[in-house]
């Protein structure tokens, strides 16, 4: 169990340096210019860490987890490219779908980025997982 709660750990710091360099530094005007009619002046970071616990209890239950299981890089990565792609779809073709003037833009990038970090923390988590499980 203390194995797993190690994983968690290294997966959700992983998580949290990643999202935060895009998310502080490279998308952040992106964002402003694409969301600034939506945007409110400060970051929920209750909600905001409700996501992030249970984004990587996502990612370890169905991709990493699996992947140390089977021994495969490459079917963790695959699990990784879908897991990030319907999660980040979830969200952003619901407000596609729902919400006026919702960027298409916004919407493809979001799906691009939820790939990329779904698959770099499933990496990162993958190879701490052979030395810690």
């Amino acid at each position: 169990m203390m194995r797993y709660l190690k994983l968690y750990l290294v997966s959700l710091l992983a998580f949290l340096a990643i999202d935060m360099l895009w998310l502080g530094l490279v998308a952040r005007s992106f964002y402003q210019q694409q969301l600034g009619f939506l945007m409110a002046p400060s970051v929920n970071w209750f909600a905001a860490a409700i996501f992030y616990l249970l984004f990587i209890v996502g990612i370890l239950f169905f991709v990493v987890v699996p992947g140390l299981e089977n021994g495969s890089l490459k079917a963790t990565l695959l699990r990784a490219t879908l897991f990030g792609l319907i999660t980040y779809a979830t969200y952003d073709l619901t407000n596609l779908a729902t919400l006026k003037d919702w960027p298409v833009l916004l919407t493809v990038v979001d799906l691009i980025w939820g790939i990329v970090l779904s698959v770099s923390v499933s990496y990162l988590s993958f190879m701490a997982g052979k030395r810690l499980i």
